[in-house]
């Protein structure tokens, strides 16, 4: 179901567009794409939408948005296998919502994000997902998806309660939500300022969140795990950081580096295919369950 974010009234989505039949509410198009939140269109406080263009320039070789992607692509078949359609919430430039489209060719794919600037990248690499511009904190479903997920985006977010609650709200019942986020407050630095990070989460932390939601959690494990010394000490160095500081220096990793870099990571998927939770790590995967019915 669709949500009317002016009335509050909620409406089946093929029959009515975007236009709510109870108050004619219909969302303006900015740049072709339905705009939930337009006075948040053009605003970068959560992410320097200045940089939409660089990451899609680098995410395609770049080993932990590599393998990142297949975490997610294994979790969502181990714990959603049945599922119909797919809500990424800050979709970015659309680097998983494509990995996920080419994956899953009979899942509907669904992005929505607060830029406009990142939403033209994503129209590109996944022509046929559905793009909304929208804040997370009122998305405009209810109800509507087997799965909702948002990867590396709450953490940009004061108030991660108010997305956790609307992603629960728009996932069906009985559905599920996939979500990534940095882990480990003591590996925060310099490229968490530069990231606009609000937080780096504590696993009880995210786990605390996800259940005062109303998930129930099926799978929480750390990635990044035989890395972490490295990032240790990558990020000690940016305690201090020089003028010409790059916060996407992590990105631009050499290619002689960059595929033994992704092994390592594929050799973690490995370990948690197999049942493993990893402990500690530079990030958290959490997949969680909307109960079938209400508590």
């Amino acid at each position: 179901m669709r949500s009317c974010l002016r009335c509050g009234a909620t409406f089946e989505s093929a029959k009515n567009g975007w236009r709510c039949p109870h108050c004619a509410f219909d969302p303006p198009r900015i740049e072709g794409f339905p705009a939930f939140a337009p006075e948040l269109a053009q605003a970068d406080s959560g992410f320097d939408a200045g940089q939409f263009e660089e990451y899609a320039r680098l995410e395609s070789s770049n080993f932990w948005f590599r393998a990142r992607n297949r975490l997610i692509q294994w979790a969502l078949r181990r714990f959603f296998p049945g599922a119909r359609n797919f809500l990424e919430v800050g979709c970015g430039t659309g680097f998983v919502l494509s990995g996920v489209a080419g994956t899953f060719p009979a899942l509907a794919v669904t992005g929505g994000e607060v830029a406009t600037a990142g939403l033209g990248f994503a129209a590109r690499r996944a022509p046929r997902a559905v793009l909304i511009q929208m804040d997370a904190r009122r998305i405009p479903f209810r109800g509507e998806f087997d799965v909702v997920s948002a990867f590396d985006v709450i953490e940009h977010i004061e108030d991660d309660r108010a997305v956790l609650g609307e992603l629960y709200a728009s996932a069906a019942p009985g559905g599920g939500m996939l979500l990534t986020v940095p882990q480990h407050p003591s590996l925060w630095s310099e490229y968490d300022a530069r990231a606009r990070h609000v937080r780096r989460y504590r696993a009880a932390e995210l786990r605390a969140k996800t259940v005062a939601a109303g998930f129930e959690i099926v799978k929480l494990t750390s990635f990044v795990t035989l890395l972490l010394p490295f990032m240790y000490a990558s990020r000690l160095a940016q305690r201090a950081p020089g003028k010409d500081y790059d916060p996407l220096a992590e990105l631009k990793i050499p290619r002689w580096l960059n595929g033994p870099l992704e092994r390592v990571l594929d050799l973690e998927r490995v370990l948690i295919r197999a049942g493993m939770s990893l402990p500690v790590g530079g990030s958290l995967l959490l997949a969680a369950r909307r109960p079938a019915m209400a508590r």
